[in-house]
């Protein structure tokens, strides 16, 4: 995402009557029947205004706790019931492998719902950051960051009742995570999201599937009430074992020296990021003067041709050409700076995430 500028989400909810959305009763699951189990008798009922964040160190089970309640993946014990009218809508981070490299993202959208005309394909499009054009590119030429872009629009045109969401924010700015909070909140329908961002999880979360210490639990109550009533048990364990090494640093910072240490950080990912979203625009303002340039080249190329004028052809066809490898060059040079924009944006959030556990 070009983390430009704030992306206006608003999801699709789809007519739902009941009270519950789901039940998953007792289920375990393993990728090898001789393995340690990943999720091991869990049980949840997933009502319709739930707000459930699913949390704990990668390679826990999350992403395949996600898959399982999808119906991807099926469980080795346990049931899950699903609701007659139950419609999901699942985001995951593997799901770019179904994309159809030869389809344009306009197209993706398109086929995404029957219902959804070229109009507002369009608009979802622009949403997603792919304005004018650029909704025409093919998914085969667009990098990891913009097919999640794509994905993202799919759910938007997707009318469900619960929404599966794996680590939607990776490749969002802090404006746009905002935005996404927002459609969260005004979802008339469940939703169960995986995240590490604790910008979400304190902004949505109202219940909480713990994957800790190689056990899998249901919390009742919020991400803060969680750290408050319960903690992470993985983390008491890691700090008894450094206890017996090295004393504890770094815990007693207060609430003032936390907001000092925020706003720090916060000032220099402004310096940061502030040059590459300059450059950024820069590059987007200038790819669609020279696209205008080679639209009105195209139209004299076209009156020359009428005319059977061969040195105004021959010198509108080698200034067209020149043009088109501009703007290709550029592309290349913007995709890069995004890139870049993506990763240092998820450094300064995390190294967020880290401060706030630090104190």
């Amino acid at each position: 995402m070009s983390n430009i500028k704030t992306l206006d989400f608003s999801f699709r909810a789809a007519p739902f009557p009941g009270k519950w959305l789901m039940n998953a009763a007792n289920i375990s699951f393993s990728y090898q029947n001789d393995a340690p189990l990943l999720i091991n008798g869990l049980t949840v009922a997933v009502g319709k205004n739930d707000r459930i964040a699913i949390i704990g160190k990668n390679g826990k089970g999350k992403t395949t706790l996600l898959d399982i309640l999808a119906g991807e993946l099926q469980p080795q014990t346990g049931t899950i019931q699903y609701s007659q009218n139950l419609s999901v809508a699942y985001f995951g981070q593997t799901n770019v492998n179904r994309l159809n490299p030869q389809k344009t993202i306009e197209q993706e959208i398109m086929d995404t719902n029957s219902d959804c005309s070229k109009g507002v394909a369009r608009k979802i499009c622009g949403t997603m950051m792919f304005s004018g054009d650029n909704a025409l590119k093919k998914v085969e030429v667009l990098s990891g960051g913009e097919k999640s872009r794509v994905l993202m629009g799919k759910l938007l045109v997707t009318p469900a009742n619960l929404l599966l969401l794996d680590e939607p924010t990776n490749h969002l700015d802090m404006e746009s995570i905002d935005s996404l909070v927002e459609a969260i909140e005004a979802f008339d329908g469940g939703v169960i999201i995986v995240t590490h961002s604790e910008l979400i999880l304190n902004a949505v979360a109202t219940r909480l599937i713990v994957f800790d210490n190689g056990k899998v639990t249901v919390f009742e109550g919020t991400y803060q009430e969680f750290l408050d009533r319960v903690g992470w048990e993985s983390e008491r364990v890691d700090e008894d074992e450094d206890n017996r090494s090295n004393s504890r640093q770094n815990k007693n910072i207060n609430k003032k020296e936390l907001r000092r240490l925020r706003a720090q950080l916060n000032e220099s990912r402004s310096k940061t990021l502030g040059p590459l979203q300059k450059m950024i625009v820069d590059m987007e303002k200038n790819i669609m003067l020279l696209e205008k340039d080679v639209e009105t080249e195209s139209l004299a190329l076209v009156e020359a041709s009428e005319k059977s004028d061969s040195k105004a052809i021959s010198r509108l066809s080698v200034s067209i050409n020149k043009l088109n490898n501009r703007i290709a060059a550029i592309f290349k040079k913007l995709e890069s700076l995004i890139n870049e924009h993506d990763v240092k944006s998820k450094e300064f959030e995390q190294r967020l995430t880290e401060l706030q556990k630090e104190c």
